[in-house]
């Protein structure tokens, strides 16, 4: 197995793919469709003697331009199959009803939230100002949760971990020495938090879903842990409660700014972040809302008039990640 490192200015910083040899060629995660991206993926596949026409194969973790850019680029040049969660494959063919509902969703959210109009216009416009980033469409064959992929010299199996998207998938494998490994997306990643709550707006209950799936990555107990962004992860287990623990001091974060008074997504944003700029101004909001959203499923906070109010203090250890 090898990394193949790959530049990302236009999100979170670094990317990887991972070329996995042996029976089928295949390739895990493809990064963002840009020249530069585009180019270092070919001087990686080149240093092992491969090209984009020979990939039989591409696993996706979910459907972010900057892990399934070139996805349908690859296809197109030596047919491989491309594999991704069900929830996601709609938006990787880039089927014109699922991308209408995403935009419809954004809308609706983004004033839901409590976005300003001006904002919220800068930040559309953003978003449609990187479309060319999704690349081609692919012709996706469906995976769901427990699916096994023959992929080089692995088996990976398929483990549904939404949050930070709707379909979003880790693969686990027995690495050397019979350790227990896995490909992990953006579930979790070595250096900051993965984003809830505006990384992918269809995500019902995304934090409750988000505690579920770091909940399954502790279980498991993986030797060792491969994102979609940096490097390797030696104590998945550990980085995943740490992640816990950080969702744990936000929501208290979230809980100081109701204690003095309404205040909606927007407003709770401002106070935890600051000023905002590019695809951030969606995240920051996104995951106030997450934690807003939570709260009110369990009862703590009312929605009134589009913003929250405080009903009740809660027990974080029993609602962040509760046994």
């Amino acid at each position: 197995m090898h990394a193949i490192a790959l530049g990302n200015e236009e999100f979170e910083g670094r990317n990887n793919a991972y070329l996995l040899e042996g029976e089928s060629l295949t390739l895990l995660d493809t990064g963002i469709a840009t020249d530069r991206t585009r180019e270092q993926l070919r001087e990686g596949l080149a240093e092992y003697g491969h090209g984009f026409a020979d990939v039989e194969r591409v696993v996706l973790t979910h459907f972010h331009p900057d892990h399934a850019g070139l996805a349908g680029e690859i296809q197109r040049a030596g047919g491989a199959t491309v594999h991704a969660h069900s929830a996601d494959a709609p938006l990787i063919e880039q089927d014109e009803d699922a991308l209408a509902e995403l935009d419809a969703r954004r809308r609706e959210l983004f004033a839901g939230w409590g976005m300003p109009e001006t904002e919220r216009e800068e930040l559309l416009s953003f978003l449609d100002a990187h479309t060319g980033s999704m690349g081609e469409p692919a012709e996706v064959t469906p995976i769901e949760d427990g699916d096994r992929i023959a992929a080089g010299e692995f088996e990976l199996e398929t483990i549904h971990t939404p949050g930070h998207a709707a379909g979003l998938c880790c693969f686990a494998f027995e690495g050397g020495n019979e350790r227990r490994e896995a490909f992990v997306g953006d579930a979790i990643l070595p250096v900051y938090t993965p984003n809830v709550g505006g990384a992918d707006v269809r995500v019902e209950a995304p934090l409750e879903n988000y505690l579920d799936s770091l909940r399954e990555l502790i279980d498991r107990g993986f030797d060792r842990a491969w994102p979609g962004h940096r490097d390797p992860i030696d104590a998945p287990a550990e980085r995943a409660r740490y992640i816990v623990d950080h969702h744990r001091e936000r929501t208290e974060r979230v809980l100081e700014v109701l204690r003095e008074g309404p205040a909606d997504a927007w407003t709770v944003s401002a106070e935890l972040f600051g000023d905002l700029e590019g695809i951030h101004v969606m995240h920051g909001p996104g995951e106030a809302y997450a934690h807003l959203d939570h709260l009110e499923r369990a009862g703590h906070v009312e929605r009134r008039e589009g913003e929250y109010v405080l009903a009740e203090e809660p027990d974080l250890e029993t609602l962040i990640l509760p046994a």
